[in-house]
């Protein structure tokens, strides 16, 4: 029998099956026989038209029941309990040699601050304030000597000290990738602050009040600051000892074993804010038999899920011991650019295209965008040297205000502007041009040409939305973002596209992808949001009266270390350590506005495949002519 017989004849039997799977009212007998029949034809199609387009496709409808029966329900949760009962622990075991020096550090380090107090007893006023000290020596002579832990309300402490404890944890954690020294200098700090305080207490003959007070909660929160340094540890390494990787590919293997332990400490933290909050600030009205079983309880929860469960996985389970993560570490030679792809795929490709074209993109940022882009926060910093030499209620706020020119306080903020918008046309032509570039090494002459071709129209693709964000007031900036997914595909479109009718193409694009547009800004955001904490906290909130934040952020840390260096050779300290932020705020833009462009360009290429199917023509010129094992 001819093909076009075969499927004339089918044809409708086919198509009533596509409609009865995908109806919400499923007919099974109907379906059951329909499936049989499928079968069959798929098996005359395999004898006959092996090579055909409609063995591919019976092929697919057959596989889409036979997925679907085979599915099993509740896969999800079996995941997730997976990984809490076997992925995490393994990786405990794995990492039980870096989480127990980090113990033994932490311990060394508390020491320290017991000694330190014993022979200084003024020690704890350099550790913990003066203002502290003082504040607990009242309450002391008052006969609540913990009083500290009842002056807020219960459950804006509890906000408060979930979300300090959980930026410690973060910070202790991402420190780490310091070649481990800014986790040692974490731990450090904490500990020697706990060993001062316990002594201070012992000074006053209240050792074991302060200890049955504080530990009520000190169990979990303690604890979590070390895990967090053992996993920020963990993560360092693999940058220190690659062994047989690169060391990109062993930090991003660390990184993920480290990041597994932090997951693991997110219920013991919110568990130690809850416990501080509304059980340590009424210790005095609870028996002192139930607050040593408190203590009790959550050191050996502790220790059974941290320690000895780790071992009996291992046991358990030991070819995963030695065993490593590999799929996100292979080399991707070549990315299919004409593929339809979901917004979860668009996102998780945008990051493999990141690394598989960094190198080419970024060598030209670094050259060509950098030394511009540093021209630029140099003259703004010395037009706005008042500001330069303030400390700010948002330092990241104001100072990045003073580095784009946002704040139009003076002309050269216009020019600015007018430079930053030429600088980020530069990097999405950068990676337009890594993504479109047959050649593998980077090519200056190439890139040169590539910018004569496109430089100006993905400058204008973006230049609209970009100067009505620059200009309209603070308040109208969030509607605008309502119509940034309607242009997103333009840029796309300019640095992508080699057909005609550009314009018209984009905004009919940017119509259709709106949808998708949306999703990749929101993660892309938010994902923005959560790693840019360690550097610009969210709650680092200066007092315009002191320098201390209100909760500190790493940079607050490296600043403070600035200024408390530059001071003794010059008054304008505070100049030296707001261009160190700023500095660090420009490479963060360097950095991650690569990986929105790669985001949006796979978005443009999945918009073209749903109109144009180039991808898909050219399987079907290449169908039959690959080996069998291909097909």
């Amino acid at each position: 029998m001819k093909e076009t017989k075969f499927i004339e004849q089918n044809k409708e039997k086919w198509s009533r099956f596509e409609k009865a799977y995908t109806s919400s009212q499923k007919n099974p007998e109907e379906l059951s026989k329909l499936y049989l029949d499928i079968t069959e034809d798929l098996g005359y199609a395999q004898t006959f038209y092996n090579r055909r387009t409609v063995r591919v496709y019976l092929n697919q409808l057959a596989q889409k029941v036979f997925s679907g029966v085979h599915k099993q329900g509740g896969e999800t949760w079996k995941k997730i309990l997976e990984v809490i009962t076997v992925s995490i622990p393994i990786e405990i075991y794995r990492s039980r040699k870096t989480l127990l020096f980090a113990l033994i550090s932490f311990l060394a380090y508390a020491a320290i601050g017991v000694v330190t107090t014993y022979f200084n007893p003024d020690f704890p006023r350099i550790v913990l304030g003066d203002m502290y000290v003082d504040m607990t020596v009242d309450n002391i002579s008052n006969g609540n000597p913990l009083a500290v832990y009842e002056s807020q309300s219960q459950l804006s402490m509890f906000i408060y000290i979930t979300t300090n404890n959980l930026k410690v944890a973060l910070l202790t954690f991402f420190a780490g990738f310091f070649a481990t020294i800014g986790t040692h200098i974490l731990l450090f700090s904490n500990g020697v602050m706990l060993g001062s305080f316990q002594y201070f207490f012992h000074t006053k003959g209240l050792l074991i009040t302060s200890f049955l007070g504080i530990w009520i909660h000190g169990a979990f929160e303690i604890s979590a600051i070390v895990l967090a340094g053992g996993a920020g540890i963990t993560a360092g390494n693999g940058l220190l000892f690659p062994k047989s990787f690169t060391r990109m590919q062993s930090l991003k293997i660390s990184t993920i074993r480290g990041l597994k332990i932090m997951l693991s400490l997110i219920p013991f933290i919110i568990a130690a804010g809850f416990l501080e909050s509304y059980v340590t600030r009424n210790y005095q009205l609870l028996p002192e038999w139930s607050k040593w079983c408190i203590i009790f309880f959550s050191f050996a929860l502790i220790v059974v899920y941290y320690v000895i469960y780790p071992f009996f996985v291992a046991r358990k389970h030991p070819h995963l011991v030695n065993q490593e993560d590999m799929s996100d570490i292979r080399p991707q030679r070549k990315l299919i650019l004409h593929k339809l792809r979901s917004e979860g795929e668009v996102i998780k490709d945008a990051f493999q295209a990141y690394w598989l074209y960094f190198k080419k993109f970024m060598t030209v940022i670094l050259t060509i965008v950098l030394p511009l882009a540093l021209i630029v926060v140099y003259i703004q910093g010395q037009v706005h040297m008042d500001r330069m030499l303030s400390q700010h209620w948002y330092d990241w706020y104001a100072l990045s205000q003073i580095m784009f020119g946002f704040g139009k306080y003076h002309l050269t903020d216009l020019l600015a502007g007018v430079a930053w918008s030429l600088l980020f046309a530069l990097i999405f032509s950068a990676v337009f041009w890594a993504v479109k570039s047959p050649k593998v090494s980077v090519s200056y002459p190439d890139y040169f040409r590539y910018l004569r071709q496109r430089f100006w129209k993905i400058y204008l693709s973006f230049a609209l939305f970009y100067w009505l964000f620059y200009f309209v007031p603070i308040e109208a900036k969030f509607i605008l973002l309502f119509l940034l997914p309607l242009l997103t595909i333009n840029v796309a479109v300019a640095g992508l596209d080699d057909g005609t009718n550009r314009l018209k193409k984009a905004f009919r694009y940017g119509k259709k992808a709106y949808g998708s547009s949306i999703i990749i800004i929101l993660f892309f955001s938010l994902m923005l949001v959560l790693f840019i904490q360690p550097i610009a906290l969210v709650l680092s909130i200066h007092q315009t009266w002191t320098n201390e934040p209100l909760v500190g952020d790493l940079l607050d840390m490296v600043t403070d270390f600035i200024n408390r260096a530059a001071i003794f050779f010059t008054e304008d300290y505070m100049y030296y350590s707001n261009s160190f932020r700023q500095l660090v705020y420009l490479f963060f833009v360097l950095f991650t506005l690569p990986l929105f462009a790669m985001m949006i360009g796979l978005s443009y290429f999945n918009v073209t495949e749903k109109e144009e199917a180039i991808g898909l023509k050219k399987e079907f010129e290449s169908f039959g002519k690959r080996k069998r094992n291909q097909e």
